[in-house]
């Protein structure tokens, strides 16, 4: 089957999902997961997604 959509949400967002992560502060990484902390909503990286929420520091 072909994956001719793959991706194509990316490309309604700013630099197409690509920036610098708030917790660990790598840039150019694509910013695709939404975490809770401190009352407040954040788009993180892949690897921080998996970090518990009381280990962040944003």
């Amino acid at each position: 089957m072909a994956k001719n959509h793959r991706g194509k949400g990316l490309n309604s967002l700013p630099l197409h999902g690509r920036g610098e992560c708030p917790v660990c502060k790598r840039t150019g990484v694509k910013l695709l997961y939404d975490i809770k902390a401190a009352d407040k909503t954040v788009k993180v990286c892949k690897v921080c997604k998996s970090t518990p929420a009381e280990k962040l520091s944003v």
